[in-house]
């Protein structure tokens, strides 16, 4: 079963349950992957919609930020629940640990030496991490390491 199909047939279940904070979020991915798929003008594979449910989560987390500077806590917790509802799609992410050792894999494999090489080592790197790590915390880390 795809991934898309596994959210089809999760608010099925959703609905079906009257599970209301479920099927909105469920409902708000396959909207993010209908608009990607018209995009890309065909049917996205399971990385793309993994990588469209994670374009969504990004705009989620976004907009939550401005409703927490807002200070409105029953939306806050309702944004919030739907979130993880959400990142239960998602591939499992490597943790910080096991990316900083992939990263000094591929600035060894590169030869880098310098912060000016990082630009080698993000092309070795991104394509073994993709869909596992966020490319903001992928960059960080291979910065830190060079700078070091």
């Amino acid at each position: 079963m795809s991934l898309k199909e596994q959210l089809q047939h999760d608010l099925q279940v959703a609905m079906r349950a009257r599970d209301e904070r479920r099927k909105s979020a469920l409902r708000m991915a396959l909207t993010a992957v209908q608009l990607a798929e018209v995009e890309a003008g065909g049917e996205l594979n399971d990385e793309g919609v993994v990588n469209a449910i994670r374009k969504e989560i990004r705009r989620r987390e976004d907009a939550l930020e401005m409703i927490r500077q807002s200070g409105r806590a029953d939306v806050i917790a309702e944004d919030e629940a739907q979130l993880q509802i959400l990142r239960a799609y998602l591939p499992q992410t490597l943790t910080v640990e096991e990316l900083t050792s992939i990263a000094r894999e591929a600035i060894a494999q590169a030869g880098a030496a310098t912060p000016a090489d990082m630009g080698k080592v993000m092309k070795l790197l991104m394509p073994r991490v993709q869909g596992k790590a966020d490319g903001r915390m992928v960059s960080q880390i291979v910065r830190d390491l060079l700078s070091a």
